[in-house]
């Protein structure tokens, strides 16, 4: 890209006391990279500063944050005219970090300030749930979100991603699973759900890689529904393995339906959707994003 082209940054508030990034910022413009950086504070920031963006014509807009704030920056992204869009760069400053960490984002923040300018864009899906909420990672159902969405944040800050986990163990008593009704295309699976991951990436709640094979420009999306009656070892094997388990289905799908006779939530991304159905579709290429050149999540 073009020294001079825009880059516009859009940084979570609680990043904004970055050293490591301030010093990165401002090495990359003593190249001549051109870089403004804006900070938000309440929701809907990141849409008035993207709509700045559009403004002065920026190439790429990064999100600087976790996964909550990559969501807000991408679904605000693909409402706009492809032609117009600028290009999505990335920049890990969240607690778990889950899509940036599948992506191979690197954690150091010169070299990801470095790709999310420079790297190379390219074109992934992201998902849409009942029309018009998206998630760009993971949709989560069942045990899964109530760790995630519980979890205090004072043990979120001490202990990253792994807080989670440690959280849900703790949370043993209160396991119970979701009876709900999900179908797709040759797919129909009706039972009590423990965990249910719905993913364009792979892994959500600091780690828990929930669909390991999951691609993020393939067109498709990959569900997984633990389904154990021994619920403790299917929750243990579902967080820390990646091969089969009995007690996991599996399938990959463009589109499904999930209805329940009772109110579920979803965690998206980080943002929590509840109701009784849900429809999740799969917008393939909806995006362009600078990611690394061997990419995993990448076919």
């Amino acid at each position: 890209m073009d020294k001079n082209s825009l880059t516009l940054l859009i940084l979570n508030g609680k990043g904004a006391g970055n050293e490591d990034l301030r010093v990165a910022i401002n090495k990359l413009r003593d190249e001549g990279f051109n870089i403004a950086v804006r900070v938000t504070w309440e929701k809907g920031d990141g849409q008035r500063y993207l709509d700045e963006a559009m403004t002065l014509q920026a190439e790429t807009v990064v999100a600087g944050g976790g996964d909550g704030t990559i969501n807000e920056i991408a679904t605000a992204l693909a409402v706009l005219e492809v032609a117009s869009r600028p290009v999505l760069g990335i920049l890990p400053l969240g607690t778990a970090n889950d899509f940036a960490t599948s992506a191979g984002i690197p954690t150091e923040m010169e070299a990801a300030l470095r790709l999310a300018i420079q790297g190379k864009a390219c074109e992934i899906d992201l998902a849409r749930v009942n029309q018009q909420r998206y998630f760009i990672n993971m949709a989560t159902g069942g045990f899964g979100t109530r760790i995630t969405t519980e979890t205090p944040e004072k043990l979120k800050s001490a202990l990253g991603g792994v807080s989670y986990f440690i959280h849900g163990l703790v949370r043993m008593d209160t396991l119970k699973p979701d009876s709900c009704d999900i179908s797709g295309p040759d797919f129909h699976w009706q039972g009590d759900a423990l965990v249910i991951g719905i993913g364009n990436g792979r892994q959500a709640g600091g780690g828990q890689r929930l669909c390991p094979a999951a691609l993020i420009d393939d067109g498709q999306l990959d569900i997984s529904i633990v389904t154990a009656q021994e619920l403790l070892p299917t929750l243990m094997h579902s967080l820390t393995g990646d091969d089969e388990n009995p007690g996991i289905v599996r399938k990959q799908l463009q589109s499904l339906h999930i209805r329940s006779l009772h109110e579920m939530t979803f965690n998206l991304d980080g943002e929590p959707l509840s109701g009784r159905e849900f429809h999740i579709d799969v917008l393939p290429g909806a995006l362009r994003c600078r990611l690394p050149p061997q990419c995993p999540l990448l076919a």
